[in-house]
């Protein structure tokens, strides 16, 4: 049984692997086509579109990593079945879970990888890949944020419009400082701009007003370099930024932004949760693809290629549904993630039963 389990390892996971690098160039090609005259006008450096789509291969891989384990397992289960392999393993009097073990050895190896590159690989991809889109695609309207009010620690408050991610400034800055319910100061500032070299905010027309008891100070200057007590991404976090941290760093962010009362915290919940459901989700799908396709059909291998491309598809389809409901509502990130599974978790029990009959 071990020769036998050895064949189906080495053909899950060969299989697999070649369903990603054909699939791979053929996104790579598409997307290059899609963008290359904006690649053109701005004059994107070489260098910078070869890291792009280093990244972008790890984001397009992780992103439709459950359609190419579905599909690669019922190719090749098919072909088995087409062979009458199928038929000769079952009646030589090895069960149907058994003949389920090899399947779920691979979907593990691939769990594991899949969960570790989603927690320490693709978040630095991520990173880059959407870095290089506001940088060069997104247009300068699309990637800031209208209008940002934060609590950056117990006693300040900041409020800004039109934050720019890129270029890392924003307008009608406002900092408040209370001490026990008490305003003490408040700058203003009709732009902040963080310089890099210097390690500093540079304050275009600073304003500041301090309050001491029943008197009060103006401070005036038409240009001001000074440190505060956040980083200029805390003035508005850019919507993809949990997808670029790893685990541990995962976990602070999402605390921090609990704390600042973040209108973004759903996201980055459903981030998280989604680190451990899509790992999970090849156990899911290994068995579903296995239940539909170890038996032959009327059709040949067509009919379950185009059962599993449904399938597959639907379950994305269900996935950025929720993924949707979440950012745009209350709905919870928590169900958002395992939902899907949760459901072709009860569609995979019913297919195994009939596959076991």
């Amino acid at each position: 049984m071990k020769l036998l389990d050895l064949y189906i390892i080495k053909r899950y996971l060969g299989t697999f692997i070649v369903m990603i690098l054909l699939f791979i160039p053929i996104g790579i090609m598409v997307d290059v086509a899609e963008k290359i005259d904006k690649f053109k006008e701005k004059e994107v450096p070489i260098a910078s579109i070869l890291e792009y789509y280093i990244d972008f291969t790890w984001y397009f891989a992780n992103l439709l990593f459950p359609i190419f384990l579905f599909l690669s397992v019922i190719w090749f289960t098919s072909k088995l079945a087409n062979n009458t392999e199928v038929i000769a393993i079952l009646s030589s009097g090895i069960s149907f879970s058994r003949y389920l073990k090899p399947f779920l050895l691979s979907a593990t190896f691939i769990a594991f990888f899949a969960f570790f590159a989603g927690m320490f690989i693709v978040p630095k991809s991520n990173e880059g890949f959407n870095d290089f889109r506001y940088k060069y695609l997104v247009k300068k309207e699309a990637r800031k944020t209208d209008i940002v009010f934060q609590q950056i620690n117990d006693n300040e408050y900041i409020y800004v419009n039109n934050y720019d991610p890129i270029r890392k400034q924003a307008s009608n800055f406002t900092l408040e400082h209370f001490e026990e319910n008490t305003l003490k100061f408040k700058i203003k500032a009709r732009r902040i701009r963080w310089i890099e070299k210097d390690s500093v905010f540079r304050l275009t027309t600073y304003k500041k007003r301090s309050f001491f008891g029943d008197d009060e100070f103006f401070e005036v200057q038409v240009r001001k370099d000074t440190i505060f007590d956040f980083a200029i991404s805390d003035l508005a976090p850019v919507n993809y930024i949990a997808e670029t941290l790893n685990f541990s760093e995962l976990n602070d962010f999402i605390k921090e932004e609990k704390k600042r009362g973040s209108n973004l915290i759903n996201n980055h919940l459903l981030v998280r949760h989604k680190r451990w459901s899509i790992p999970i989700s090849a156990f899911i799908l290994t068995l579903i693809a296995v239940a539909v396709s170890s038996f032959k059909r009327r059709g040949g291998m067509g009919v379950n290629l185009a059962f599993g491309i449904t399938l597959g598809f639907l379950f994305i389809f269900f996935d950025k549904i929720f993924g949707v409901m979440v950012s745009k509502s209350t709905f919870s990130p928590f169900l958002a993630a395992w939902l899907p599974l949760f459901i072709f978790s009860l569609l995979a029990f019913f297919l195994l039963r009939h596959a076991k009959r």
